[in-house]
């Protein structure tokens, strides 16, 4: 019996002249990922009808990237449940250290290569092409892309299967692949918006809207402002150049203008550049013109890029979905009779360093209680700001300043925990290969990294030891970070697994929006305690799934609430 469901479009990327041409290629697969019966073709309009019909059967899907396909099945209303993206697995395969050794990574130029995989978000879908015709007939001459497609899926999974970390390379795998039908859901629902609570947000902080090109009242005064306190009536304060000059004038020798810069100076115009530079991010990030551009019919449709980040993090393209700052949050709300569940995970980054060292002190810290007020009762008499700052040092390379001065302690504490961290930066220092719990493994060392490395002159091998720093920190973090990016996606796949096998009602929504260790929901009020119950208990099963059954916990904050303002 087949197991897979591999889903092509026609080979030539055009749409075919003929009329009933194919606009879609099935390819039934083995457990192997070999072809087995007769290939299927669908035909434009009825695509849909075909998948559906084929989901039925319990089939996991094959495809090259789930953006060519799942956007224009979620509308004509076929989910799909299982599936895999064979771009997300490739850019996975193509620098996981389990898989260095397969003909396939071997084909894909792992080690020494510079070039790092493009997401597959990235790159452009194929156009489909709209063609009608009888519903299953025989594939034209043109499916040998479909054919092509499956013999990259047999390699990648005899990779994964020969790979002495198998299993963990196929829960990654599956993970990814999750997420990508996650994301593209999210984007079909679209964050719930209140376009006139946005307006009105606008209009109190910045005044009337006005022209293009233009600053509003408030900014405009702002500016007036600014110019007087700085003694300069020809300024344009959105020139960095005119405002440093400007500074320079007053005797703030800044050397640009961020905030972390500038709060070393005091300065009566510098309380006004800041309440200046809030009011234009405000105006420019997501202002009236975002509105315009991405909010419509009450829901804002960003595109995710799934493993857009080297860590397994995902990106985002345009409209800033990653970052909903929290002057505009007031604007996210539910639809009428609906409600919001937001969720995150507490402390997750220390909490997976924790399960991946397999320190029980650091694990005892974090139980039942809030994880840096546990480290500070341990070894920081119970300070909690130097605890946080110490471990927050640890795992992303701070060895200087004041988390510099604490790392001896929190060492002390928690030795195992702080070991791993460091054996991941020698290792990352020396030019060597990091991964993830699950197998993502980090960019190697480019060529040009690796040529600065045998440098002889004093100033060449300065800058050198440099770059093997700056790579030992990249690498620190990074077992770290990208193993908190795997849980997330399990946590999010499970959670998407759990509200659709319980038929938990969800109205105009489901999933809307995910950061990183933070999810919303958008369900009806009545589904309210049923998503929180299963929120909770999907982040419980995520844990086990990767590490088994481990003493560290991984607790979930959940509010329930009628605007995102009110959610922390």
């Amino acid at each position: 019996m087949p197991r897979y469901a591999l889903l092509a479009t026609h080979s030539s990327g055009q749409p075919p002249a003929e009329a009933g041409a194919a606009s879609g290629v099935v390819l039934f697969l083995d457990a192997s990922g070999n072809p087995e019966g007769h290939p299927v073709a669908a035909f434009a309009g009825q695509l849909p009808g075909v998948v559906r019909e084929i989901e039925s059967r319990g089939l996991r899907w094959v495809w090259e990237h789930t953006r060519d396909w799942y956007p224009q099945l979620l509308a004509a209303g076929v989910r799909i449940e299982r599936a895999h993206d064979l771009a997300l697995s490739r850019a996975i395969l193509r620098h996981a250290p389990a898989a260095a050794g397969s003909a396939y990574a071997a084909g894909l130029g792992t080690a020494g290569d510079d070039a790092a995989p493009v997401p597959a978000a990235l790159l452009p879908p194929p156009r489909t092409p709209a063609n009608q015709g009888s519903l299953f007939e025989e594939p034209p001459p043109a499916a040998a892309s479909a054919e092509a497609l499956a013999a990259e899926f047999a390699r990648q999974l005899a990779a994964v299967d020969a790979s002495p970390q198998g299993r963990r390379l196929q829960l990654l795998l599956a993970a990814e692949a999750a997420g990508a039908l996650v994301a593209a859901e999210m984007e079909h629902h679209g964050v719930p918006w209140d376009t006139a609570r946005h307006v009105a947000l606008l209009e109190d902080s910045l005044g009337p809207r006005t022209p293009e090109g233009s600053r509003p009242a408030r900014l405009e005064e702002l500016a007036a402002e600014l110019r007087a306190a700085l003694g300069a009536p020809q300024l344009n304060p959105d020139s960095q150049q005119e405002l440093l000059r400007a500074l320079h004038r007053c005797g703030i020798e800044a050397r640009n203008t961020s905030q972390w810069e500038l709060a070393e100076f005091d300065h009566p115009a510098l309380e006004v550049l800041n309440r200046y530079k809030k009011l234009s991010r405000l105006h420019s990030a997501n202002g009236w013109a975002w509105l315009d551009a991405w909010v419509s019919e009450g829901r804002f449709r960003p595109e995710y890029v799934v493993g857009g980040v080297v860590t397994g993090r995902w990106s985002s393209r345009g409209g800033g979905a990653l970052q909903i700052p929290h002057s505009i949050r007031d604007a996210v709300r539910p639809d009428p009779g609906h409600v919001l569940v937001v969720a995150d995970a507490a402390q997750l980054e220390p909490r997976i360093l924790a399960a991946l060292s397999r320190d029980r002190a650091l694990a005892d810290a974090a139980r039942g209680r809030d994880l840096y007020q546990g480290i500070a009762d341990l070894g920081f008499g119970g300070d909690r700001a130097s605890a946080k700052i110490a471990m927050l040092g640890a795992m992303y390379g701070g060895t200087s300043g004041e988390s510099g001065r604490l790392l001896p302690q929190l060492t002390r504490t928690f030795p195992q925990a702080v070991a791993f961290v460091e054996d991941a930066a020698r290792t990352g220092a020396a030019g060597g290969d990091v991964a993830t719990y699950l197998g993502r493994g980090a960019p190697p060392a480019s060529s040009a990294w690796r040529a600065a490395q045998r440098s002889t002159t004093a100033d060449e091998q300065r800058r050198a030891d440099a770059a093997a720093r700056a790579r030992g920190r990249f690498t620190r973090n990074f077992v770290v970070q990208g193993t908190a990016a795997e849980w997330a996606l399990c946590w999010l796949g499970g959670l998407r697994r759990r509200l659709h096998a319980e038929s938990v009602p969800l109205g105009r929504g489901g999933l809307v929006f995910f950061l990183h260790d933070e999810v919303m929901l958008h369900v009806p009020a009545e589904s309210a305690d049923q998503v929180v119950r299963i929120v909770q208990e999907s982040a419980a099963e995520a844990a086990e799934l990767i590490f088994g059954r481990i003493p560290v916990e991984f607790p979930v904050g959940v509010a329930t609430v009628d605007s995102y303002a009110d959610a922390k």
